[in-house]
This record gives structure tokens, C-alpha cells and sequence, in this order.
């Protein structure tokens, strides 16, 4: 007999049922293939052959920071193209220069700025030093880019020649710090803001109780302004051999000069003496050719990552077992309660990373890298108190200051063996704030009431549908107060004075670190490395390595930051991007920043150590 035919419905799942599987075989054949390449890449660095002679070329990429924002790995793949490239390293910047002064095989440094978005003067100035010692080894320093910002400029004005593209400019206009002022808005949306602070000049509250900055606000960032500014000037000024007030009498008179130079923005800048030659990239890369060693048609040079990475092989030849450590921790952002992010300061990670070291025998100093205009006050002591248990080991501990280590920043400083500060970070900002919003009048202006009972007169005293009742106003004043006298307690202890001397200098006011030093808040002028010789001179150790800490990822983060490394660059060819235009996107953030501010700084006890000046 013959075999009966299926029925058409049971031909049709069958059919499904074959898709279905010839689907699920190909998406299995791409995963396996897909992390053959992730693992594959996991062991392939960027070691690119080293020239026999040639130049360390030199392009910082996005901002200038010390510790790289955490991403997170699936939201990076679908983020914008090139998202990894928006932050350098500035100790991988400064450790390939003082390497290749004394490399025989690096001739030049070639510094292309095209790519980088920009830093704090502080950052610039511990680069600075790196590109000085450089330039103490007789090779020359030759810069080149499209445009120059104030802070490309800054790098660029470092090297024995200089070269713009002829539609190029220099522009540079000084240092400003502006803020924008909410209480009028607040006011039409019926949003009641309760502040609480202590220190005339603590400013980051200003901008809920008024239409402008305070006079003491003034007054402080016109001093902290002029101090950068004549800072930058001077050593540019230097730098090029210009008279003293040359960039000054530049940037206040520009639109004389330029029009002198009928627009020419670039002719304006040969003409004093800010670069040196004018080329269109075809005439830069033949100039190049000719001054740095070439083959085969192309100059001979070798990446800054690369370079790294030939500096890190080298080291791993040298024998490292049993030699005493420097620890290096960076504490670099807002400094908010808990486990946070790298990019971000959270008490509880600083705590668990410093209690991880006391195990550690091997570890004879540490070096905490504070980059942090404050936060919570919450976490601030948290990580004070970790550090104070690390001393009790006789470990010693070295801060080092970076732009910024105010407010909470230098509460965490006091608990240290010696500070030192760069001669441009902005510190101090030693005063206390605490911000509670209510919204009884907006909701009520829509219709909606708050009502209730409780046990207390206090009760419901932080429901942001109430008002604030005059008990829990007299509580967050009081310990506003308490904090402030705490702190300065901290701070009198730390630099052997009184309370009351530390007020003086207080009362949330900001200072550059060379002033800083003059007032005795920190002890010596000097950057990262400086502040890793006195930690190993405080340890007594000669031979060391320094080993430079990271908040531990689990097994899956590792993968995961591994895969969106290797996809990014796929998702970016197949137009997989935020649609958001990133000028909206930036507008949206400032009109959100009041709101957002408030809820980021999540200090358990709605108390702040918070300095609002020092991002500039």
C-alpha cells in the first residue's frame, strides 16, 4: 500500500518547524563565531613594531580625566560612535613622555590635538611638566591641528614648532565661570527649594535663592579666575617668548586685530607669534617628511597606545615578584553614597578597596588620587574613616590632589600623611549645604492635597507633597551646623591649628592649590609622581612598583565591556546610533540640571559637601 500524504497544515508546520531550526543552527553558528573573535581579541593588544627611529605620536583623545568613566557595556554598544575614545588618561600621556625622553629610539614627539575636547588647567599643567622634562632631552616637540581651543593651545604652545591649517584659528578668550539661576522659574512652577548652609561663600545653593551670585560668590571666583588665567597666560607666555600681557591684550582686543588682518583668523596668529607655520594637511605631511626619519614614502612614528604597550611588555621582563607596592587609588567624580561606577566616587567601593589593601603585605604606601569636587557628606566620612584604618596598619597615605579636591574632596584629604596639590587644583570649599524641595503648592495649584495624621509633629517631615514644618526646618539646620563644626574639627586636627583659625579660611570659599599652600592646607606643591616619591619616602622603601587600583568587575563585566569593544565599531557602520541630535541632547541635560543635581547627590542625611564652582 502506499504511504498516506501528510495534510497540508501538518506540511505547513513541518515547513515552520524546518525555518525555525535552519534559524536557530545560523544564530548559533554567529554566537560561536562572535565570541571566537571576542576571546580571540582579548589576547591580541595593540603592539604595533617599534621604528628604529621615529617619532611617539601624541593625540589625546576627548577630555583629560584620571580615572575613565564606567560605561555600561549594552548601553555603550547602541551609544555614539567612538564613545570609548572620549576620555584619556592623563598619567598615560605623562608616563609615555618621561619613557621616551630616555628612549634612543624616539627622535620626536609629534602632538596632534585635532582630537582632544579638552581638560582642567590642572591636568594641562601636570602634562605641561611631562612635555618640559621632554624637552630637557634636546628632542624636539612639533604640534600640529586643524584649530586650536584655549586647552589645545595650552599643549601646543609646548612644542619647538608649531603648525595650522590656513582656515585654522587660535581662539583664546580667558576663564569664566557662570552659572544659571532657577529661582524665578522654581518660583512660576510653585516649587518650594529649602535651603540650608553654612559659609557665606558657599555658593552651590545660589542658584535656588536668586536671579545672580552674591557678592562673596562674586568676589571669590573673580579671585579663583584671575589666578588660573594669570597662570595660563604667564606660562604660555613663557613658552612662546611673548612680553608679559601679550595673550591678555590679545583676547581683550581680537576683534581689532583680526579686523587689522581683514578676518584672516590664522595670519593673525602667525603675525603674533602664536604658531609658526601655516599648511594645509597635503603641505604638513611633506614638511613632516622632511624633518622626521621616514621609509618607504611615510614618516616613521609609533602611537602613544602602542607605545604604552611596548613600555608595559618591557616591564613585565623585569623581575616584580616580592618587590614592596605603591597603591594607587583614584577617587575621581561626584563622591555619592554606596557602590558607584568608576567616573564616580561611592564611599562603600573606596571603603572595600582600602579594607582589601590592610590583607595586602605587600603594599608598604598608598597614594589616594583625589579628582572630586564633593558630594555627600555621608560618604565623604566613609571613606575619611577607611583611610584613618589604613594608617592605624602604619601604612601611610599620600593625597594627591588633581583639578579639584574640595568640599567633600578635602574631607576625605584630612585623613592623610601629607597633601599634595597641583599648583592649579581648586580646593578648600570647606562648608556645608543641605537642598530639600517640596511641591505642595504645584500640586495644589493642579488640584492635588496632601492630608493625613501622624504620631509626631515630625512625622511626615521629608513628604515632598507637604510643606516643611518649622521643626524639621530648626533639624536641618542643626545638623548642617553640626557637619560644619565637624569639619572644621577635621581640618584643625589634620593641620595642627584651631577651629576657629580654619573658619577663617572657610566658610566655603575656594582656593588654587598654590594659594593653598601659602594658607597651609596642603603641604607640598607637585603632581602625581611627586606625591608617589613621598609616599615611598614615608614608607622607607627605595625599590618599589606601583600598582594602580581598580574597582573589581565581575567575570560578565569583564566580558561584557570586551564584546561592546568589539561591536561598537560594527553598530556605528550599520547606523545603529542615538537618533537624538547631540545639541539636544546637551540642552535637555542644562535644563534638567537643577533637578538632576538634587537627585545625584544621594546623601542619606540630605547633607552635602558639595563645591559648585570648581568644574570651570
Amino acid at each position: 500500500m502506499s504511504e498516506k500524504k501528510p495534510g497540508l497544515i501538518r506540511r505547513i508546520f513541518r515547513f515552520i518547524g524546518s525555518v525555525v531550526s535552519a534559524i536557530r543552527y545560523m544564530i548559533s553558528l554567529v554566537v560561536v563565531l562572535f565570541f571566537i573573535a571576542i576571546i580571540g581579541g582579548m589576547f591580541v593588544d595593540d603592539i604595533q613594531p617599534m621604528p628604529e627611529r621615529g617619532a611617539l605620536y601624541l593625540a589625546p583623545s576627548g577630555t583629560l580625566v584620571d580615572q575613565r568613566s564606567y560605561i555600561d557595556p549594552v548601553s555603550e554598544i547602541f551609544a555614539q560612535p567612538g564613545q570609548r575614545d572620549t576620555e584619556t588618561l592623563v598619567r598615560d600621556i605623562v608616563q609615555a613622555l618621561d619613557h621616551a625622553q630616555y628612549d634612543e629610539r624616539i627622535t620626536h614627539v609629534l602632538l596632534d590635538t585635532n582630537y582632544m575636547a579638552g581638560g582642567s588647567i590642572a591636568k594641562l599643567e601636570e602634562i605641561s611638566g611631562a612635555l618640559q622634562r621632554f624637552k630637557r632631552s634636546g628632542k624636539p616637540i612639533v604640534a600640529i591641528g586643524d584649530n586650536f581651543s584655549q586647552s589645545q593651545y595650552f599643549l601646543a604652545a609646548h612644542a619647538d614648532e608649531i603648525i595650522m591649517n590656513p582656515l585654522g584659528r587660535v581662539m583664546l578668550t580667558g576663564f569664566g565661570s557662570y552659572s544659571n539661576y532657577y529661582k524665578e522659574a522654581l518660583d512660576k512652577l510653585k516649587i518650594n527649594v529649602h535651603v540650608f548652609r553654612v559659609g557665606k561663600y558657599k555658593s552651590a545653593v545660589e542658584p535656588f535663592l536668586g536671579k545672580g551670585m552674591s557678592d562673596e560668590a562674586r568676589a571669590d571666583r573673580r579671585d579663583l579666575v584671575d589666578s588660573l588665567w594669570q597662570f595660563y597666560t604667564s606660562r604660555v607666555e613663557q613658552l612662546r617668548g611673548l612680553p608679559n600681557g601679550a595673550l591678555n591684550d590679545l583676547a581683550n582686543n581680537i576683534h581689532l586685530r583680526l579686523a587689522e588682518e581683514n578676518g584672516d583668523i590664522a595670519a593673525l596668529a602667525l603675525q603674533q607669534g602664536l604658531i609658526d607655520r601655516i599648511a594645509t594637511r597635503s603641505e604638513t605631511k611633506a614638511h613632516l617628511l622632511e624633518i622626521l626619519p621616514q621609509s618607504n614614502g611615510e614618516f616613521d612614528s609609533v602611537p602613544m597606545a602602542a607605545y604604552l604597550n611596548h613600555m608595559k611588555l618591557g616591564s613585565l621582563k623585569a623581575v616584580n615578584k616580592g618587590r614592596p607596592e605603591i597603591a594607587v587609588v583614584v577617587a575621581s567624580g561626584a563622591i555619592l553614597d554606596g557602590n558607584q561606577p568608576e567616573g564616580t566616587v561611592g564611599g562603600d567601593t573606596l571603603a572595600e578597596m582600602f579594607a582589601a589593601i590592610e590583607d595586602e603585605d605587600q603594599v608598604k604606601a598608598v597614594v589616594l588620587r583625589v579628582d572630586s569636587p564633593g558630594g555627600s557628606a555621608f560618604a565623604s566620612d566613609v571613606i575619611r574613616d577607611s583611610i584613618a584604618s589604613l594608617r592605624k596598619r602604619n601604612i601611610p597615605v599620600v593625597i594627591s590632589m588633581g583639578s579639584y579636591a574640595a568640599s567633600g574632596g578635602y574631607w576625605i584629604a584630612t585623613e592623610s600623611d601629607k597633601i599634595v596639590a597641583l599648583s592649579t587644583t581648586i580646593t578648600g570649599s570647606i562648608g556645608v549645604f543641605g537642598v530639600i524641595p517640596t511641591f505642595e503648592d504645584s500640586l495644589s495649584a493642579m488640584g492635588v492635597y496632601s492630608d493625613g495624621v501622624g504620631t509626631t509633629n515630625i512625622a511626615g517631615m521629608l513628604q515632598l507633597s507637604r510643606a516643611m514644618t518649622p521643626e524639621t526646618k530648626m533639624i536641618m539646620q542643626s545638623g548642617v551646623e553640626h557637619v560644619y563644626s565637624r569639619f572644621l574639627n577635621l581640618v584643625a586636627d589634620a593641620r595642627e591649628t584651631t577651629p576657629s583659625a580654619i573658619h577663617e579660611i572657610a566658610q566655603g570659599r575656594v582656593w588654587t592649590g598654590k594659594k593653598a599652600l601659602e594658607l597651609g592646607l596642603v603641604d607640598a606643591l607637585g603632581d602625581l609622581n611627586d606625591a608617589i616619591a613621598s609616599a615611598a619616602i614615608l614608607a622607607g622603601v627605595s625599590d618599589y612598583k606601583i600598582n594602580y587600583r581598580r574597582k573589581p568587575l565581575s567575570f560578565m563585566e569583564q566580558v561584557m565591556m570586551e564584546i561592546s569593544g568589539n561591536v561598537d565599531a560594527a553598530v556605528g557602520a550599520m547606523g545603529l546610533q542615538s537618533w537624538l541630535p547631540m545639541s539636544l541632547q546637551r540642552q535637555l541635560a542644562s535644563a534638567l540640571k537643577p533637578l538632576q543635581f538634587l537627585d545625584a547627590l544621594n546623601d542619606p542625611n540630605h547633607v552635602y559637601l558639595y563645591c559648585e564652582s570648581c568644574p570651570l
